[in-house]
């Protein structure tokens, strides 16, 4: 190896490009997985959403395209129906005028139950959301979004101050942590307010949804249960889909994680054949070194060295090779990963969005994977080299000029 160095050393860069390739491309697979999570995670990733609609089904009498309406009754039943509820949350929306001062904005003003709080993964960046004492004193206080402040109050401050939502005064008790925000979306520009409270607003004895989260793991479950419990209670199929839309956002994270789980096998194929390449280089360079050390080895037989002994001296050189190149293709990996940062993906799309960047995170699980790939490729592109060499014949070797 030291005798032909340049031809060593350009080998071991072919493999650290190829391992450096495959942690890279691994290192992106588990970003965009975890990407997808950040992004549910922002949301609520167990939050469930229950919408009526109208029935596509004949049932009991009644004839297709009756609209499904909810009561705070339904909410009971879910309560008690669902196994493992955390929270169960009703909701009101209606967009609405909403003013402070000689400013005002038409913007979407939600009713809710305080647990939505815990539902959605809010965050507070000042000041309280709404709470149970808020709810059941039918108080006139308001949460709003980070957008819906800078609109409002342009940057002064807001906690303490009143809005007329409506025509209504409501003092403002809390400002909501700006949320990942796509597009035109009015995520950062909710107005909320307590459930009892919306009936200032619109009247709120018929829901405009459920809102729930749940410790069960069987979504399939959770999904009929919500549909036979509201069936039975307002009498359509329960296999009737239109009646009732529900939102289960870890059904949906369960897709995408079958797409993450695909798309890794994916990259991590193509790291492979891109490391099979540096292999093939390897296996080349020592088919070579066989043929010009074919003397070298007759007189090694000769001096009676075992065929293992000659299988083990071209398999080692080619092990060390390698385990070299590995080497500095992970130290590679490793910098690029940290020198890229994240990737601007979904930033560049939504607004506060930097969670659902990816980033190329080296994990143990990644070097362990790429490390296998690379023993395998490295044993099977020294090994036929090697044997070519042990299966010489010491005679003809020495003869070999």
């Amino acid at each position: 190896m030291r005798h032909d160095l340049r031809k060593t050393l350009l080998t071991m860069a072919g493999m650290a490009w190829g391992i450096a390739t495959v942690v890279l491309l691994l290192a992106y697979g588990n970003g965009f997985a975890r990407a997808i999570v950040n992004i549910f995670e922002s949301f609520g990733a167990t939050a469930v959403g229950v919408f009526p609609g109208r029935t596509s089904e004949q049932a009991g009498g009644n004839k297709a395209g009756v609209q499904v309406r909810f009561t705070s009754d339904d909410m009971e039943l879910l309560r008690n129906n669902v196994p493992l509820c955390k929270h169960v949350a009703r909701m009101c929306n209606k967009e609405v005028t909403v003013q402070n001062g000689n400013r005002s904005f038409t913007m979407p003003v939600l009713g809710l139950d305080p647990s939505i709080q815990d539902i959605w993964a809010l965050e507070m960046s000042q000041g309280r959301f709404i709470d149970d004492a808020d709810n059941d004193r039918h108080g006139l206080l308001a949460a709003i979004g980070s957008e819906a402040k800078e609109k409002l109050f342009s940057g002064m401050p807001a906690l303490g101050q009143d809005i007329r939502v409506n025509g209504v005064t409501f003092e403002i008790v809390g400002v909501v942590k700006a949320r990942m925000q796509e597009g035109n979306d009015d995520d950062n520009r909710i107005i909320y307010i307590p459930f009892n409270s919306m009936d200032v607003v619109k009247d709120n004895h018929y829901l405009d949804g459920i809102w729930m989260d749940s410790l069960g793991l069987d979504h399939d479950k959770l999904d009929r249960t919500i549909r036979d419990t509201l069936a039975a209670a307002h009498n359509f199929k329960s296999t009737d889909e239109q009646a009732v839309h529900v939102d289960d956002a870890q059904k949906q994270l369960a897709q995408f994680a079958i797409i993450s789980m695909a798309l890794k096998v994916l990259l991590a194929f193509i790291g492979a054949l891109t490391l099979g390449i540096g292999g093939v280089g390897l296996m080349n360079i020592m088919l070579v070194s066989v043929t010009q050390r074919t003397r070298e080895i007759g007189v090694e037989k000769a001096l009676g060295a075992r065929r293992r002994d000659i299988l083990f001296q071209f398999l080692a050189e080619a092990m060390v090779i390698t385990a070299v190149g590995g080497v500095l293709g992970i130290v590679l990996s490793y910098l690029i990963s940290i020198s890229v940062g994240r990737l601007t993906f979904y930033s560049a799309m939504a607004k506060h969005a930097e969670a659902g960047d990816i980033r190329l995170v080296v994990s143990p699980m990644i070097l362990l994977v790429a490390t296998a790939i690379l023993a395998v490729v490295g044993v099977v592109s020294g090994m036929i080299p090697a044997m070519r060499a042990s299966r010489l014949d010491p005679i003809e070797a020495l003869r070999y000029e």
